[in-house]
């Protein structure tokens, strides 16, 4: 048997009142999810161990089932396997937002969801002006980029820059957490305002200033740490081969720990605009080939950060249409039967506007599997599913083993 996981990206949510009390997944037309939710069986995922902060990469370490007191390093690590960039003993590595400040405010962690192609332009300027020693910028996509710092030590408080919007931007500059770690909090301080200076004057963002968007006037580093040491699926699970398809580099940087093939898709935005129809086509054509295919998408949670609820129902809905929807399709023509899961990382609240570490609704569908009596799928229809609560690994032991 094959398997696939889909994830929608912070597409879980709180209740809102403007949808009469209902969450985005349960406002939505998702017939695809009901579908599966009706022909499989559910439950609810704890993602974000105690003591952990619910990020992007903690859920989705979680819900492949890796021990985050035994692998994690930090976010800027996994993103760097993805961007081919090397992490050496004695270095950290770091993700560096391009961010918009606005009167010494965190106005937004994406600088208006800046093009990968202007933001290439400004971290390559940040490398000739401020890189070349103990720091260096590598571009990524979009406003995610990497820092690597020669000599740092992880133990600092970096505060992620979306989860506090209109926040001040000095009261959550790097601290450090031990006194050891006081020069690096303060190198990293020292770059953040560094940046401050040189990047408004630079043409992107003079352009940018003048078409009406928000300039990335600074940077913002966080999530340090080194070069993780994890097994992969083939060890954990048995798989013999496997694809991860994103936009994102966290999530394919993951996949290169975990063993797993990155997929470019021409077109692959991690917004609402993403290329879906490349994206499962990929995930299909995968599935002839690989033994599993990890499918991210990330725009139900960029739409939760942006607090915009009619933008989060339409990426739920697109998440359906088409990408669910074809892909049960194709899945129904293949001659070797096909597993497939269905679960968000985190919530991404549109009244928060950012992660929250609640459980979230899952869906297995796998053939030869008697269904539970859940026939939609959302928040709380899932938590009434076979499955009950999981934590750990025991998700992935149900897709795989059960």
């Amino acid at each position: 048997m094959k398997h696939i996981i889909v994830l929608g990206d912070g597409m879980a949510d709180e209740p809102i009142e403007e949808l009469g009390g209902r969450t985005p997944l349960q406002a939505a037309d998702t017939p695809a999810m009901d579908w599966l939710a009706a022909h499989g069986r559910c439950g609810m995922l704890k993602t974000v161990p105690e003591g952990y902060h619910p990020g992007s990469e903690i859920a989705n370490l979680a819900v492949l089932g890796y021990d985050l007191d035994r692998v994690f390093e930090g976010r800027g690590s996994l993103e760097a396997a993805s961007m081919g960039v090397d992490i050496e003993p004695g270095e950290m590595a770091m993700r560096c937002n391009l961010v918009c400040i606005e009167n010494g405010l965190i106005k937004n962690h994406s600088a208006g969801h800046i093009t990968t192609a202007e933001a290439g332009e400004l971290v390559d300027f940040l490398q000739r002006e401020l890189g070349g020693g103990d720091a260096n910028f590598y571009r990524g996509v979009s406003y995610r980029h990497l820092l690597k710092l020669k000599g740092g030590d992880k133990r600092v408080d970096c505060t992620p820059p979306h989860d506090v919007p209109g926040t001040p931007f000095r009261d959550v500059m790097v601290r450090p957490l031990v006194p050891e770690a006081t020069a690096t909090a303060d190198r990293l301080n020292e770059l953040i305002l560094r940046s401050q200076q040189i990047l408004p004057s630079h043409p992107v963002n003079l352009r940018r200033v003048a078409e009406g968007k928000d300039p990335a006037n600074s940077i913002w580093p966080w999530s340090p740490g080194y070069k993780p040491c994890m097994e992969t699926l083939a060890q954990r699970y048995g798989i013999r081969s496997g694809v991860v398809i994103s936009a994102v580099d966290l999530i394919r940087g993951i996949g290169v720990y975990a063993g797993l093939q990155p997929v470019e898709v021409e077109g692959a935005t991690g917004l609402y605009n993403t290329n879906y129809e490349g994206k499962v086509q990929a995930a299909i054509d995968a599935l002839y080939a690989h033994d599993f295919v990890y499918l991210h998408i990330e725009a139900s949670d960029e739409a939760g950060h942006e607090g915009d609820v009619a933008l989060k129902l339409r990426t739920v809905e697109y998440l359906d249409h088409r990408v669910l929807k074809p892909l049960i399709e194709a899945v129904a023509r293949m001659d070797e039967p096909v597993a497939i899961a269905l679960l968000p990382d985190h919530p991404t609240p549109c009244r928060v506007r950012t992660h929250t570490a609640a459980p979230v609704p899952f869906v297995i569908c796998k053939p030869g599997v008697e269904p539970d009596d859940v026939t939609r799928y959302d928040e709380f229809s899932a938590a009434r599913g076979a499955y009950g609560s999981l934590a750990g690994d025991e998700f992935m032991k149900a897709f795989f083993r059960e």
